[in-house]
């Protein structure tokens, strides 16, 4: 009941030592929420070390179970809280309730002469405050729900069966994961590396029993004759009512059709739930048809997760509003899990409400920083001492300048090159020494920590760092003292580096510019200030830079980039624009890839162990085979004398890269484009990872054997470790134990992948939500499109004016079905008499469908060619 503990109305608590601990043994996100609600002075939360005071420790008896102690202890506890205060001198008699859902305890403090309730007794008696009840979890009584007659579930076995069953191998670990196109299949990823099939198919209402996304469970595998494929069809749950079993058998019966002997998988069915991995879900009302009901289907916005149970008297206010909803439990009488409401967001479509919809299903940490985080940043007016001078070099009088984006507050990067006095160049990085500020172990270290990463949202900005830090003292703006990290080169005028240094420093950045105002200067004729020649050696030498790094065999790829010009007074979008890249934007990137080169190079030497590294796997071959497949089919279509190169090699990047340059056609520009967004599609995820625990370092985009993240401290906090590596490296500051150790660095690693990884996502879905934002004042709009992919009864496409991809489906509800052919081996699909293959161009009618207000979409109609 965590939910309603948490409320304001809810005030004046003393949570006892005895629970505290019982809390903590079951879960650590519930004990976390409630020891800060103890820490929360607006709460009155207090506990009481009951355990250690004389006059409330009790012994557990002889032939008295430890639950049973636990309960006469908060009994006794109770009872001295009564005493105590009943001794107090002033007018009003204080009274102590028992709140408690165990039946046994409440029953015995009665018999006591306690005043006790349940949880749901006492939030039912609070008349003043009606909306509290919604907030309250269901709880399921074993004993009740067979009285109810139908069961749809088999039952799930207990934990200790379970674990016998992994460890002789009946059973299989794994972790569930829905499916998002069809509520009758999920799969299961075994855990451990011994079992070959590392996924089982899972399908069924009754063989998925009861599992939710991501809950970690147990499976029994099916015998071989009961395999299936993956199925093929889109099936979402719409049914409204949950006693409609014969529909499910139907769409069951849909699943198993037309199978191919060779697509079989092992399949099997859940057995039991090890973890469940159930958090607060952001969703809608579907409304009960039924006059007055209470009891309401709620549907999440993921559509992995299933519909929720809840009882609510405010059905007619959450209509058309986004919430959040909690699972309370599943039992197996019921066709849904039952939950209850936690919170209203607001209207469904408005920004605000879409935003947070957003970061909540991201799990994007975007609270404000609490005090205890604050409390750790510098006092202002700040300035450097001269204690922060001790291990650092001062470089205020060297010509550093700053390139970014326009409107960049958080500039984690300044660059100066100058000639030395032997005629070699000197080349500086200077990066944001955040580390100073952001001191190991604190709140503000673990709060950076979790966040992992700052997230660029279209219209707000999700800092990693409080403001404070990311946008003034760490930011390098022009004209203050900044203390920086600089990786300092001495270069001939072929950009071979003749030594590297590292040191701690000050700076004092003479020009923060943009992209474009730097390539002004680069340009310019007549300016030949200290800044600009600064800027024109840094340029030539970035070319050089990119030159060696593509004949290594590094890949450029392209991805559609979508900046939005917004209305200043709305902020809505107006107008939607692909971004240029400027060749001052590839001479900033040159320099970070070879800071970033060089400091991965120095963590490793110093420590081989604990460096904290980023790798990028070379793909799978099989992962190219939709690019070698698009590019046959397009040479073979443009049969053109100038395509007769347009064979892709994919057996290193360093072929690919070249044979993707090679495929221009005079006819079709936009076709290398496309080549390189395909690719880009073959590729893995880059990760960090920690270099004791791995043998693969090699960056295969970058084609570079080592590489780390040291020029975002600001924004990214695997940059925050590898600045504290480099500075004990160098001598400038001190270790400490954790990051010495393997095991705490691999754990750092996957959160930061992971934080990375629904940073992308979100930004992914914030350009989404604003395109349909875009669309929605536009009407409907002709444009044209270029095939990606051919799937069954779809083609992909790209518009490459908004950079926007959508799917233009070929059959449509209530309308007669057109003849289709697909042909995986081209791969083509033939609709009627009309064939599509990758690369055509087409045109096409953008529209926003709003017919489902929690999943509005783009939808794309073929114009040209008719069909």
């Amino acid at each position: 009941q965590i939910d309603i503990l948490e409320d304001p109305v809810i005030k004046n608590v003393i949570v006892l030592q005895t629970v505290l601990q019982e809390v903590r043994n079951r879960s650590a996100p519930v004990y976390k929420r409630v020891r800060d609600m103890i820490a929360n002075p607006e709460k009155h939360f207090y506990s009481f070390t009951n355990e250690h005071h004389r006059e409330t420790y009790i012994e557990q008896q002889q032939g008295e179970t430890s639950n049973d102690r636990n309960d006469r202890a908060i009994r006794v506890a109770v009872k001295w809280y009564n005493e105590h205060l009943r001794k107090m001198k002033n007018e009003e008699k204080i009274q102590v309730i028992f709140l408690t859902n165990d039946r046994n305890n409440k029953e015995k403090a009665l018999e006591e002469g306690i005043t006790a309730y349940t949880c749901e007794e006492y939030i039912k008696s609070l008349i003043a405050n009606p909306d509290l009840v919604d907030r309250l979890a269901c709880i399921s009584d074993e004993g009740k729900e067979i009285e109810s007659g139908k069961i749809f579930f088999p039952e799930h076995l207990p934990l200790s069966k379970l674990q016998q069953g992994i460890k002789s191998g009946i059973y299989l670990q794994g972790t569930y994961r829905a499916s998002r196109d069809n509520y009758l299949e999920a799969t299961v990823w075994v855990h451990g590396d011994a079992e070959e099939n590392k996924e089982v198919i899972i399908q069924g209402l009754k063989h998925l029993n009861r599992a939710v996304h991501e809950d970690v469970v147990a499976v029994e595998l099916l015998a071989k004759d009961e395999w299936v494929a993956p199925s093929s069809v889109v099936l979402q749950d719409d049914g409204q009512n949950e006693d409609d079993i014969e529909n499910e058998e139907e769409k069951e019966n849909i699943l198993k059709a037309s199978v191919n002997k060779n697509m079989l998988r092992p399949t099997g069915k859940v057995v039991g739930i090890i973890k469940r991995n159930w958090r607060p879900f952001c969703g809608m009302l579907s409304k009960s048809q039924i006059k007055e009901a209470r009891r309401h289907l709620f549907t999440p916005a993921d559509r992995r997760i299933p519909r929720i149970r809840i009882e609510t008297r405010q059905a007619d206010i959450l209509e058309g509003q986004r919430i959040i909803v909690a699972i309370d439990g599943w039992p197996r009488n019921s066709r849904y899990p039952n939950g209850h409401f936690v919170k209203n967001l607001g209207n469904a479509g408005d920004k605000e409400t879409e935003t947070e919809v957003l970061l909540l299903e991201h799990d994007v940490p975007h609270q404000p920083f609490s005090q205890a985080v604050l409390s750790f940043l510098p006092k202002m007016p700040w300035s450097i001492t001269e204690k922060d001078m001790k291990y650092r070099e001062d470089l205020r009088q060297l010509c550093v300048c700053s390139v970014d984006p326009p409107g960049c507050t958080d500039i984690d990067d300044a660059l100066h090159c100058r000639e030395l006095e032997n005629g070699n160049l000197e080349v500086g990085v200077h990066i944001a020494d955040v580390s100073h500020f952001i001191r190991p172990g604190n709140a503000l270290d673990e709060e950076s920590a979790k966040r992992g990463t700052t997230v660029y949202l279209c219209e707000k900005r999700i800092d990693m760092v409080p403001e404070l830090l990311s946008s003034n003292l760490c930011s390098l703006r022009s004209n203050v003292d900044r203390l920086a990290f600089s990786c300092i080169w001495e270069m001939n005028h072929k950009a071979e580096i003749l030594k590297t240094r590292f040191t701690k420093s000050v700076i004092n950045s003479k020009a923060s510019l943009t992209y474009a105002e730097a390539q002004m200067r680069i340009d310019s004729a007549s300016m030949n200030d200290d800044v600009t020649i600064s800027l024109r050696g840094l340029n030539k030498l970035a070319k050089i830079l990119k030159k060696k790094r593509i004949d290594n065999g590094a890949l450029t790829l392209s991805s559609p980039e979508v900046r939005f010009h917004m209305d200043s007074e709305t902020h809505d979008p107006i107008d939607l624009q692909t971004k240029e890249l400027k060749e001052t934007n590839s001479m900033v990137e040159e320099f970070m890839l070879l800071a970033n080169i060089s400091v991965a190079q120095k963590i490793y030497d110093e420590f081989s162990e604990f460096a904290l590294l980023r790798k990028h796997p070379a793909p799978p071959p099989s992962n190219y085979d939709m690019l070698v497949k698009a590019a046959n089919n397009a040479s073979f279509f443009f049969f053109l004398s100038s395509l007769q190169n347009l064979e892709i090699k994919t057996d290193s990047a360093k072929a690919l890269a070249e044979s993707l340059d090679r495929a221009e056609s005079p006819t079709f520009p936009y076709l290398n484009t496309l080549l390189r967004i395909l690719t880009t599609r073959c590729m893995m995820q880059a990760v960090y990872f920690c270099s004791g625990m791995d043998t693969d370092f090699h960056h295969y985009g970058l084609a570079s054997p080592i590489y780390t993240h040291f020029t975002s401290p600001i924004r990214r906090y695997a940059d925050i470790i590898v600045h504290r590596l480099l500075a004990v490296a160098i001598g400038a500051d001190s270790t400490y134990p954790e990051l010495t150790d393997k095991h705490k660095l691999a754990d750092l690693c996957k959160n930061l992948n992971y934080r990375h990884k629904m940073a992308q996502y979100a930004q992914r879905a914030s350009v989404a939500f604003h395109t349909q934002l875009f669309f929605k004042t536009k009407g409907v709009v002709n444009e044209d499109a270029y095939i990606l992919f051919v799937r069954k009864n779809a083609i992909v496409v790209l518009i490459p004016k908004y950079g926007l991809e959508g799917t233009v489906f070929f059959e449509e509800k209530d309308k007669p079905k057109p003849r289709l052919d697909y042909n995986n081996e081209v791969p083509s699909l033939t609709v009627e008499d009309t064939t599509f293959h990758v690369f055509d161009k087409v045109k096409v009618n953008i529209m926003l469908d709003a017919s489902n207000i929690q999943h509005q979409k783009i939808h794309m109609v073929l114009v040209e060619p008719k069909v």
